[in-house]
């Protein structure tokens, strides 16, 4: 007797699987327009883009009031196209932030002058991210497709800096600029970043059309970029202070350490994890994700302009429109997300001992293959080095669990844990209780809490102060009058 298909009972068991994730960064592109024609550009923006189909102001209030519902806290990337293009992006930018999101804003920021800065701090903007994909302004815009567009972006990064908003570098790695790394770093510290971002290319958009680096070429420029921040070793920042970005507040990347002052991520290349783990298992960047450290659709998602969920940015692939039913629907029951919160990963992917805290791109396996699910095309690892053993990590270093409370936490100490990133609170919860139960305390306090942050500070040798966001006018500096 064969067994028939109960709707229902999938329908439930999606549900189910849904409600084990929450939605911890969204990335929204309000707009296809954009003052850029980039050669690599997953939206294919442009300036004269159809606006007809784009959010009003009250559709995005209610997808915003929608997502609240699945995460209050989260981390809100607003962006384009060129996101202030859009007459009302401080109007969303303060919507969001007064329901309790993190706001940030993607810009290339030639657009960005000091009136835009001092309405990015009104609006409760915390920082920004601009896109520098060379040290030689001549070749950067060139790849723009706008000259002065370098001139434009370091003069945005400065008039940031003195509005006292930080911001982020990102940089797309490709095979013609892939040399220019360390001195992207020099730059990336020389203007004040808080963050250089690597994007390795998915083969997406206009990016379709451009050739990646070679799987050697990502162990060589991963393998460097590890070793040059000291994998193993202490490594912490000169004036203790964090930021907005200092914080693994991007989850569809990993963090790949610092170099000084300057904290540098590896995006779209969760492969960078393999490589530390072979260089040291110890490695304090190897914090991950539960169920591998690509978040696409599990805890990280992308809001297209006419509505499109999708896992990520560089996936073109709907998991629902805002527009047909609501954002805590698509979350919870799609089944393209749902696929990627419980992979039956293909080829060498799915033999890896390091699907778990790699997982592979899954972006890049679609955009090559055109299944979300296959391997890898950019490692170069060969599965069975490790004897098909699957490495995990422990609880200790998984962002994404729910905060699960065993012993008894005081009132001042649950007050504390709101305030860490929501992603990271039941990674830290159970930090916290485990030192608990080997030093035989029944309670936890805020002080037990802060032993536990500062055993941490001597092990990764840096603190975890963070600077204050206000939307006032930060105060004048002595001199500066």
């Amino acid at each position: 007797m064969t067994d028939t298909p109960n709707p229902a009972a999938s329908s439930a068991r999606a549900v189910g699987v849904g409600n084990r994730y929450k939605a911890y960064s969204i990335s929204w592109n309000l707009t296809q327009r954009c003052n850029l024609f980039c050669a690599h550009c997953y939206m294919s923006a442009f300036s004269h883009a159809d606006s007809s189909n784009e959010f009003t102001t009250q559709e995005c209030f209610r997808v915003m009031d929608e997502i609240a519902e699945i995460n209050p806290d989260v981390f809100l990337i607003l962006t384009g196209g060129e996101p202030l293009i859009r007459k009302d992006i401080f109007d969303l930018a303060a919507y969001g932030t007064d329901k309790g999101f993190t706001v940030v804003l993607g810009t290339n920021g030639v657009l960005l002058r000091e009136k835009e800065a001092r309405a990015m701090r009104r609006s409760g903007i915390q920082g920004a991210s601009i896109s520098l994909d060379s040290t030689d302004a001549k070749k950067h815009d060139e790849f723009r497709k706008l000259p002065h567009s370098f001139r434009d972006a370091v003069r945005a990064t400065q008039i940031l800096k003195a509005e006292g908003l930080d911001f982020s570098l990102h940089m797309s790695v490709m095979p013609w600029n892939v040399s220019e790394i360390p001195a992207m770093i020099d730059l990336a510290r020389a203007l004040g970043a808080k963050v250089l971002n690597f994007f390795f290319l998915v083969q997406t958009g206009r990016g379709a059309e451009i050739a990646d680096i070679k799987p050697e070429q990502y162990e060589e420029m991963l393998t460097y970029l590890a070793k040059a921040q000291g994998v193993g070793q202490a490594a912490g920042r000169a004036d203790g202070l964090g930021s907005v970005f200092d914080q693994p507040e991007d989850p569809w990347t990993m963090p790949a350490g610092r170099s000084g002052e300057l904290i540098l991520r590896a995006k779209c290349a969760p492969h960078f994890r393999r490589i530390i783990y072979q260089l040291d298992p110890e490695s304090s960047l190897l914090k991950n994700y539960a169920q591998g450290s690509c978040p696409a659709g599990k805890y990280y998602c992308r809001i297209s302009p006419n509505g499109d969920v999708t896992p990520c940015p560089y996936m073109p692939v709907a998991a629902g429109n805002l527009r047909q039913q609501s954002f805590a629907e698509i979350w919870r029951s799609a089944p393209a997300l749902n696929d990627l919160r419980d992979p039956k990963l293909g080829g060498r992917c799915g033999e890896c001992e390091f699907s778990e805290i790699c997982g592979g791109c899954r972006c890049r396996a679609y955009a090559a293959y055109g299944d979300y699910l296959a391997e890898d095309p950019a490692c170069g690892y060969q599965p069975g080095a490790y004897g098909g053993r699957r490495i995990a990590l422990p609880q200790e270093q998984t962002f994404g669990l729910e905060v699960t409370m065993t012993l008894a936490w005081s009132e001042g100490a649950k007050e504390r844990l709101k305030r860490l990133p929501s992603f990271a609170r039941g990674m830290v919860a159970r930090s916290v209780e485990r030192y608990a139960g080997e030093q035989g305390i029944t309670q936890i306090t805020p002080e037990v809490m802060r032993v536990v942050r500062e055993q941490a500070e001597v092990r990764l040798g840096r603190r975890f102060n963070f600077s204050e966001f206000s939307r006032e006018a930060p105060a004048l500096k002595q001199g500066d009058a």
